[in-house]
Protein backbone atom coordinates (compact mmCIF):
# COMPACT_ATOMS: atom_id res chain seq x y z
CA UNK A 1 0.00 0.00 0.00
CA UNK A 2 1.58 3.77 -1.16
CA UNK A 3 2.18 5.63 1.98
CA UNK A 4 -0.33 8.38 0.46
CA UNK A 5 -3.22 5.87 0.30
CA UNK A 6 -5.24 4.02 3.31
CA UNK A 7 -8.34 1.61 2.91
CA UNK A 8 -11.56 1.80 5.02
CA UNK A 9 -13.91 -0.94 5.45
CA UNK A 10 -16.94 -0.19 2.61
CA UNK A 11 -20.31 -0.87 4.11
CA UNK A 12 -22.69 -0.76 1.15
CA UNK A 13 -24.48 -2.96 0.21
CA UNK A 14 -21.76 -4.16 -2.01
CA UNK A 15 -19.21 -5.58 1.00
CA UNK A 16 -16.36 -6.59 -2.15
CA UNK A 17 -15.55 -2.90 -2.78
CA UNK A 18 -12.59 -1.87 -0.74
CA UNK A 19 -12.58 1.85 -0.16
CA UNK A 20 -8.76 3.57 -0.90
CA UNK A 21 -8.81 7.36 -0.06
CA UNK A 22 -5.66 8.99 -1.80
CA UNK A 23 -4.47 12.17 -0.22
CA UNK A 24 -2.08 12.73 -3.31
CA UNK A 25 -3.40 11.91 -7.21
CA UNK A 26 0.05 10.99 -8.48
CA UNK A 27 -0.47 7.93 -5.88
CA UNK A 28 -3.14 6.74 -8.19
CA UNK A 29 -2.17 3.90 -10.86
CA UNK A 30 -2.91 6.57 -14.29
CA UNK A 31 -3.68 2.88 -15.97
CA UNK A 32 -6.59 2.38 -13.80
CA UNK A 33 -7.73 5.98 -13.85
CA UNK A 34 -8.08 6.14 -17.31
CA UNK A 35 -9.64 2.86 -17.40
CA UNK A 36 -12.18 4.24 -15.34
CA UNK A 37 -12.46 7.34 -17.29
CA UNK A 38 -13.57 5.46 -20.25
CA UNK A 39 -15.90 3.31 -18.65
CA UNK A 40 -17.64 5.83 -17.38
CA UNK A 41 -18.05 8.14 -20.09
CA UNK A 42 -20.67 6.97 -22.85
CA UNK A 43 -19.15 5.75 -26.39
CA UNK A 44 -20.08 9.16 -27.87
CA UNK A 45 -19.13 11.65 -24.79
CA UNK A 46 -16.21 13.51 -24.51
CA UNK A 47 -13.82 13.18 -22.29
CA UNK A 48 -12.99 16.85 -20.77
CA UNK A 49 -9.21 17.41 -20.27
CA UNK A 50 -9.75 18.96 -16.59
CA UNK A 51 -10.79 15.40 -15.44
CA UNK A 52 -7.66 14.03 -16.38
CA UNK A 53 -4.71 12.71 -13.76
CA UNK A 54 -2.44 14.65 -15.51
CA UNK A 55 -4.06 17.88 -14.87
CA UNK A 56 -4.80 17.33 -11.32
CA UNK A 57 -1.53 16.46 -11.19
CA UNK A 58 -0.13 19.53 -12.14
CA UNK A 59 -2.37 21.16 -10.16
CA UNK A 60 -0.85 19.57 -7.27
CA UNK A 61 2.76 19.40 -7.71
CA UNK A 62 2.54 23.22 -8.84
CA UNK A 63 1.43 24.24 -5.32
CA UNK A 64 -1.99 25.15 -6.89
CA UNK A 65 -4.61 22.66 -5.53
CA UNK A 66 -2.61 21.62 -2.50
CA UNK A 67 -3.62 21.66 1.34
CA UNK A 68 -1.26 24.50 1.69
CA UNK A 69 -3.96 26.61 -0.29
CA UNK A 70 -6.37 25.02 1.19
CA UNK A 71 -7.43 22.00 -1.18
CA UNK A 72 -6.46 18.76 0.65
CA UNK A 73 -7.10 15.62 -1.79
CA UNK A 74 -9.02 13.25 -0.22
CA UNK A 75 -9.69 11.55 -3.49
CA UNK A 76 -12.00 8.62 -2.35
CA UNK A 77 -12.02 5.22 -4.45
CA UNK A 78 -13.59 1.66 -4.61
CA UNK A 79 -11.50 -1.11 -5.57
CA UNK A 80 -12.57 -4.82 -6.76
CA UNK A 81 -9.07 -6.51 -6.60
CA UNK A 82 -6.85 -4.57 -8.46
CA UNK A 83 -9.82 -3.06 -10.86
CA UNK A 84 -10.42 0.93 -9.94
CA UNK A 85 -14.30 0.61 -10.54
CA UNK A 86 -15.47 4.14 -8.98
CA UNK A 87 -13.60 7.39 -7.77
CA UNK A 88 -14.04 11.17 -7.61
CA UNK A 89 -11.85 14.16 -7.04
CA UNK A 90 -12.75 14.84 -3.52
CA UNK A 91 -11.18 17.76 -1.24
CA UNK A 92 -11.24 18.82 1.96
CA UNK A 93 -11.38 22.82 2.02
CA UNK A 94 -10.92 25.40 4.79
CA UNK A 95 -12.91 28.06 2.46
CA UNK A 96 -15.01 28.47 -0.83
CA UNK A 97 -12.62 29.81 -2.66
CA UNK A 98 -11.97 29.23 -6.59
CA UNK A 99 -15.18 26.68 -6.97
CA UNK A 100 -17.84 29.18 -8.71
CA UNK A 101 -21.13 27.70 -6.59
CA UNK A 102 -21.22 30.10 -4.08
CA UNK A 103 -22.18 28.77 -0.81
CA UNK A 104 -21.12 31.92 1.50
CA UNK A 105 -24.02 32.55 2.75
CA UNK A 106 -24.49 29.00 3.90
CA UNK A 107 -21.34 29.55 5.65
CA UNK A 108 -22.40 32.61 7.57
CA UNK A 109 -25.56 30.91 8.89
CA UNK A 110 -23.20 27.95 10.18
CA UNK A 111 -21.56 30.72 11.60
CA UNK A 112 -24.37 32.45 13.39
CA UNK A 113 -25.72 29.54 15.09
CA UNK A 114 -22.22 28.79 16.35
CA UNK A 115 -21.62 26.09 14.33
CA UNK A 116 -18.43 25.61 12.19
CA UNK A 117 -19.24 24.91 8.41
CA UNK A 118 -14.87 23.93 7.64
CA UNK A 119 -13.52 22.08 7.05
CA UNK A 120 -16.02 20.62 4.01
CA UNK A 121 -15.98 18.15 1.17
CA UNK A 122 -16.22 19.51 -2.57
CA UNK A 123 -15.74 17.16 -5.24
CA UNK A 124 -14.37 19.65 -8.27
CA UNK A 125 -12.28 20.67 -10.69
CA UNK A 126 -10.12 23.12 -8.83
CA UNK A 127 -10.88 27.03 -9.93
CA UNK A 128 -12.38 25.79 -13.35
CA UNK A 129 -16.52 25.61 -13.62
CA UNK A 130 -16.44 23.69 -16.53
CA UNK A 131 -19.14 20.37 -16.31
CA UNK A 132 -18.43 17.29 -16.61
CA UNK A 133 -17.63 13.76 -14.25
CA UNK A 134 -17.49 13.43 -11.10
CA UNK A 135 -19.03 10.50 -9.71
CA UNK A 136 -16.93 8.06 -11.94
CA UNK A 137 -18.14 4.71 -12.20
CA UNK A 138 -18.27 1.57 -14.35
CA UNK A 139 -22.05 1.09 -13.63
CA UNK A 140 -24.91 2.51 -11.57
CA UNK A 141 -24.31 0.09 -8.66
CA UNK A 142 -20.73 1.19 -8.21
CA UNK A 143 -21.72 5.13 -8.24
CA UNK A 144 -24.38 4.27 -5.41
CA UNK A 145 -21.71 2.63 -3.81
CA UNK A 146 -19.16 5.79 -3.99
CA UNK A 147 -21.86 8.39 -3.31
CA UNK A 148 -22.63 6.29 0.35
CA UNK A 149 -18.78 6.17 0.67
CA UNK A 150 -18.37 9.40 0.33
CA UNK A 151 -21.10 10.19 3.68
CA UNK A 152 -19.19 7.77 5.19
CA UNK A 153 -16.29 9.22 4.59
CA UNK A 154 -17.42 13.23 5.47
CA UNK A 155 -18.64 11.49 8.69
CA UNK A 156 -14.89 10.37 9.52
CA UNK A 157 -13.69 13.41 8.65
CA UNK A 158 -16.42 15.42 10.71
CA UNK A 159 -16.68 17.17 7.35
CA UNK A 160 -19.83 19.54 7.77
CA UNK A 161 -20.98 18.65 4.31
CA UNK A 162 -20.48 17.49 0.83
CA UNK A 163 -20.41 19.75 -2.56
CA UNK A 164 -20.37 17.98 -6.01
CA UNK A 165 -19.99 20.47 -8.36
CA UNK A 166 -20.43 21.16 -12.36
CA UNK A 167 -21.74 17.63 -12.62
CA UNK A 168 -24.08 15.61 -15.70
CA UNK A 169 -27.67 14.86 -15.11
CA UNK A 170 -27.54 11.19 -14.13
CA UNK A 171 -24.56 11.84 -11.45
CA UNK A 172 -27.03 14.60 -10.39
CA UNK A 173 -29.88 12.01 -9.85
CA UNK A 174 -28.05 9.33 -8.35
CA UNK A 175 -27.02 11.54 -5.57
CA UNK A 176 -31.05 12.96 -5.57
CA UNK A 177 -31.72 9.14 -4.92
CA UNK A 178 -29.62 9.23 -2.36
CA UNK A 179 -31.00 11.98 -0.31
CA UNK A 180 -28.70 15.22 -1.44
CA UNK A 181 -30.01 18.58 -2.53
CA UNK A 182 -29.92 19.43 -6.20
CA UNK A 183 -28.61 23.09 -7.07
CA UNK A 184 -29.34 24.16 -10.46
CA UNK A 185 -27.06 26.33 -12.45
CA UNK A 186 -26.87 27.88 -16.29
CA UNK A 187 -23.60 28.60 -18.24
CA UNK A 188 -23.27 29.76 -21.96
CA UNK A 189 -22.14 27.21 -24.32
CA UNK A 190 -21.87 27.44 -28.40
CA UNK A 191 -23.06 24.47 -30.43
CA UNK A 192 -22.01 24.31 -33.98
CA UNK A 193 -24.87 24.28 -36.60
CA UNK A 194 -22.43 23.18 -39.47
CA UNK A 195 -21.68 26.45 -40.66
CA UNK A 196 -19.40 26.71 -43.65
CA UNK A 197 -17.01 29.71 -42.05
CA UNK A 198 -17.07 32.54 -39.41
CA UNK A 199 -19.24 34.50 -42.07
CA UNK A 200 -21.58 31.65 -42.49
CA UNK A 201 -22.34 31.71 -38.69
CA UNK A 202 -22.61 35.48 -38.57
CA UNK A 203 -25.25 35.31 -41.33
CA UNK A 204 -27.40 32.85 -39.25
CA UNK A 205 -27.58 35.74 -36.79
CA UNK A 206 -30.23 38.48 -36.64
CA UNK A 207 -28.98 41.64 -38.01
CA UNK A 208 -27.76 44.15 -34.59
CA UNK A 209 -25.90 41.17 -33.05
CA UNK A 210 -24.36 40.92 -36.78
CA UNK A 211 -23.51 44.28 -36.79
CA UNK A 212 -22.30 44.42 -33.26
CA UNK A 213 -19.97 41.76 -33.17
CA UNK A 214 -18.58 43.17 -37.07
CA UNK A 215 -17.93 46.72 -34.91
CA UNK A 216 -15.94 44.74 -32.27
CA UNK A 217 -14.15 43.24 -34.59
CA UNK A 218 -13.29 46.16 -36.67
CA UNK A 219 -12.14 48.22 -33.36
CA UNK A 220 -9.47 45.57 -32.80
CA UNK A 221 -8.53 45.52 -36.51
CA UNK A 222 -8.44 49.36 -36.54
CA UNK A 223 -6.16 49.63 -33.48
CA UNK A 224 -3.49 47.68 -35.35
CA UNK A 225 -3.86 44.54 -33.62
CA UNK A 226 -4.16 40.88 -35.58
CA UNK A 227 -4.19 37.23 -34.38
CA UNK A 228 -1.84 34.42 -34.14
CA UNK A 229 -2.75 30.75 -33.45
CA UNK A 230 -0.92 28.03 -31.97
CA UNK A 231 -2.33 24.17 -31.52
CA UNK A 232 -0.42 21.66 -29.39
CA UNK A 233 3.04 21.36 -30.15
CA UNK A 234 3.52 24.66 -31.85
CA UNK A 235 2.83 26.39 -28.29
CA UNK A 236 6.23 27.39 -27.86
CA UNK A 237 8.07 28.10 -24.04
CA UNK A 238 8.41 31.38 -25.20
CA UNK A 239 4.85 31.57 -26.03
CA UNK A 240 3.78 30.03 -22.62
CA UNK A 241 5.92 32.46 -20.71
CA UNK A 242 4.11 35.01 -22.47
CA UNK A 243 0.47 34.02 -21.94
CA UNK A 244 1.33 33.62 -18.11
CA UNK A 245 2.37 37.32 -17.98
CA UNK A 246 -1.07 38.50 -19.23
CA UNK A 247 -2.60 35.86 -17.20
CA UNK A 248 -0.77 37.20 -13.87
CA UNK A 249 -0.66 40.86 -14.78
CA UNK A 250 -4.38 40.90 -15.29
CA UNK A 251 -5.84 39.12 -11.69
CA UNK A 252 -3.29 41.46 -9.99
CA UNK A 253 -5.35 44.45 -12.34
CA UNK A 254 -8.44 43.10 -10.78
CA UNK A 255 -7.31 42.89 -7.45
CA UNK A 256 -6.48 39.07 -6.66
CA UNK A 257 -3.23 37.06 -7.12
CA UNK A 258 -3.13 34.45 -9.49
CA UNK A 259 -4.61 30.84 -8.64
CA UNK A 260 -2.20 28.80 -10.91
CA UNK A 261 1.23 29.17 -10.28
CA UNK A 262 3.70 29.06 -13.92
CA UNK A 263 4.75 25.25 -12.47
CA UNK A 264 1.42 24.73 -13.42
CA UNK A 265 1.52 25.95 -17.05
CA UNK A 266 4.73 24.72 -17.66
CA UNK A 267 3.07 21.20 -16.90
CA UNK A 268 0.34 21.00 -18.76
CA UNK A 269 2.32 22.25 -21.07
CA UNK A 270 4.80 19.15 -21.42
CA UNK A 271 2.22 16.23 -20.24
CA UNK A 272 -0.73 17.79 -21.91
CA UNK A 273 0.35 19.07 -25.24
CA UNK A 274 -2.53 18.25 -27.58
CA UNK A 275 -5.03 19.48 -24.97
CA UNK A 276 -4.21 23.28 -26.00
CA UNK A 277 -4.69 25.80 -28.63
CA UNK A 278 -3.96 29.16 -28.13
CA UNK A 279 -4.39 32.71 -29.44
CA UNK A 280 -2.16 35.62 -29.27
CA UNK A 281 -2.99 38.95 -29.79
CA UNK A 282 0.03 40.85 -31.42
CA UNK A 283 0.09 44.86 -32.10
CA UNK A 284 2.97 44.50 -35.46
CA UNK A 285 5.70 42.63 -33.74
CA UNK A 286 4.77 42.93 -30.08
CA UNK A 287 2.59 40.52 -28.23
CA UNK A 288 0.06 42.33 -26.45
CA UNK A 289 -2.80 39.56 -25.14
CA UNK A 290 -3.15 35.91 -25.07
CA UNK A 291 -6.07 33.14 -24.39
CA UNK A 292 -5.63 29.84 -23.73
CA UNK A 293 -8.75 27.18 -24.86
CA UNK A 294 -8.44 23.97 -23.85
CA UNK A 295 -9.44 20.64 -26.10
CA UNK A 296 -10.92 17.27 -25.49
CA UNK A 297 -9.26 14.45 -26.05
CA UNK A 298 -11.27 13.76 -29.36
CA UNK A 299 -11.14 17.69 -30.21
CA UNK A 300 -15.15 17.41 -30.57
CA UNK A 301 -15.20 19.82 -27.47
CA UNK A 302 -13.33 23.13 -26.63
CA UNK A 303 -13.44 24.93 -23.37
CA UNK A 304 -12.58 28.87 -23.41
CA UNK A 305 -10.28 29.13 -19.85
CA UNK A 306 -7.74 31.92 -19.50
CA UNK A 307 -7.03 35.27 -20.90
CA UNK A 308 -5.02 38.11 -19.91
CA UNK A 309 -3.72 41.62 -21.40
CA UNK A 310 -0.59 43.98 -20.93
CA UNK A 311 -2.31 46.42 -23.17
CA UNK A 312 -6.11 47.94 -23.04
CA UNK A 313 -7.81 48.05 -26.53
CA UNK A 314 -11.38 48.19 -26.92
CA UNK A 315 -13.14 44.75 -27.69
CA UNK A 316 -9.93 42.95 -27.71
CA UNK A 317 -10.65 40.84 -24.45
CA UNK A 318 -14.02 39.75 -27.22
CA UNK A 319 -12.45 39.08 -29.75
CA UNK A 320 -9.43 36.69 -28.04
CA UNK A 321 -11.52 34.76 -26.09
CA UNK A 322 -14.77 34.47 -28.62
CA UNK A 323 -14.60 35.39 -31.79
CA UNK A 324 -10.92 34.09 -32.68
CA UNK A 325 -11.71 30.69 -30.78
CA UNK A 326 -15.31 30.29 -32.56
CA UNK A 327 -13.40 30.89 -36.36
CA UNK A 328 -11.47 28.16 -34.79
CA UNK A 329 -13.65 25.75 -33.86
CA UNK A 330 -15.70 25.87 -37.36
CA UNK A 331 -12.81 25.48 -39.53
CA UNK A 332 -11.69 22.55 -37.22
CA UNK A 333 -15.17 20.76 -37.19
CA UNK A 334 -15.50 21.57 -33.26
CA UNK A 335 -18.89 20.87 -32.00
CA UNK A 336 -19.14 22.52 -28.92
CA UNK A 337 -17.24 25.42 -27.24
CA UNK A 338 -18.20 26.29 -23.31
CA UNK A 339 -17.49 30.07 -22.40
CA UNK A 340 -16.75 29.89 -18.72
CA UNK A 341 -18.95 30.51 -15.64
CA UNK A 342 -22.21 33.33 -15.92
CA UNK A 343 -22.21 36.16 -18.15
CA UNK A 344 -25.79 36.92 -19.76
CA UNK A 345 -23.41 39.29 -22.35
CA UNK A 346 -21.88 35.94 -24.29
CA UNK A 347 -25.71 35.17 -25.44
CA UNK A 348 -25.08 38.14 -28.08
CA UNK A 349 -22.08 36.20 -29.07
CA UNK A 350 -24.47 33.45 -29.45
CA UNK A 351 -23.61 31.23 -26.90
CA UNK A 352 -27.08 29.66 -25.42
CA UNK A 353 -27.76 29.07 -21.65
CA UNK A 354 -26.93 25.46 -20.82
CA UNK A 355 -28.11 23.91 -17.24
CA UNK A 356 -25.31 22.77 -14.69
CA UNK A 357 -25.91 21.03 -11.20
CA UNK A 358 -24.35 20.57 -8.21
CA UNK A 359 -25.78 18.43 -5.32
CA UNK A 360 -25.27 18.85 -1.63
CA UNK A 361 -25.19 16.54 1.86
CA UNK A 362 -24.79 18.10 5.08
CA UNK A 363 -24.55 16.36 8.20
CA UNK A 364 -26.51 18.78 10.33
CA UNK A 365 -30.09 17.37 9.35
CA UNK A 366 -31.76 20.93 10.87
CA UNK A 367 -29.27 22.85 8.50
CA UNK A 368 -29.92 19.91 5.41
CA UNK A 369 -33.84 20.59 6.02
CA UNK A 370 -33.38 24.13 5.57
CA UNK A 371 -30.90 23.90 2.49
CA UNK A 372 -33.12 20.95 0.89
CA UNK A 373 -36.02 23.94 1.17
CA UNK A 374 -33.75 26.61 -0.37
CA UNK A 375 -32.49 24.87 -3.35
CA UNK A 376 -36.11 23.69 -4.23
CA UNK A 377 -37.02 27.26 -4.27
CA UNK A 378 -33.87 28.23 -5.99
CA UNK A 379 -34.64 25.83 -8.98
CA UNK A 380 -37.70 27.38 -9.61
CA UNK A 381 -36.12 30.47 -9.88
CA UNK A 382 -33.20 28.97 -12.49
CA UNK A 383 -36.23 27.76 -14.67
CA UNK A 384 -38.11 30.74 -14.92
CA UNK A 385 -34.36 32.71 -15.49
CA UNK A 386 -33.57 29.55 -18.31
CA UNK A 387 -37.03 30.07 -19.92
CA UNK A 388 -36.85 34.12 -19.78
CA UNK A 389 -33.12 33.10 -21.52
CA UNK A 390 -34.56 31.25 -24.34
CA UNK A 391 -36.76 34.29 -25.55
CA UNK A 392 -33.43 36.24 -26.02
CA UNK A 393 -32.01 34.47 -29.05
CA UNK A 394 -29.81 35.71 -31.20
CA UNK A 395 -30.36 33.93 -34.10
CA UNK A 396 -32.74 34.20 -36.81
CA UNK A 397 -36.24 32.02 -37.29
CA UNK A 398 -34.43 29.46 -38.18
CA UNK A 399 -30.77 29.24 -36.61
CA UNK A 400 -27.96 28.07 -38.96
CA UNK A 401 -30.02 29.71 -42.05
CA UNK A 402 -29.57 32.39 -44.06
CA UNK A 403 -32.67 34.90 -44.07
CA UNK A 404 -33.43 38.22 -45.53
CA UNK A 405 -33.59 40.43 -41.68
Amino acid sequence: MNPSTFETANSTESPDYVTRVFDNPSAIPAAEWQALLHAAHAPDESISPFVSLAYAQALHRSGSACPQTGWSPQWLSLWQGERLVAATTLYGKSHSRGEYVFDWSWAQAYERHGLRYYPKGVAAVPFTPVPGRRLLAVDALARQALIAAMVQHARAQDWSSLHVLFLPADEADAAQNAGWSLRPGVQFHWQNQGWPDFEGFLASLQQSKRKKIKQEQRKVADAGVHFEVRVGAQITAQDWAFFYRCYETTYYEHGNPPYLTPAFFAEVAQNMTPNWVMFIARHGDQAIAASLVGLSDDGRVAYGRYWGALAHVPCLHFDACYYQPLTWCIANGVQRFEGGAQGEHKMARALMPSPTASVHWLAHPGFAEAVQAFTQEESQAVREYQTWLDGRSPFKASPGVQAAD
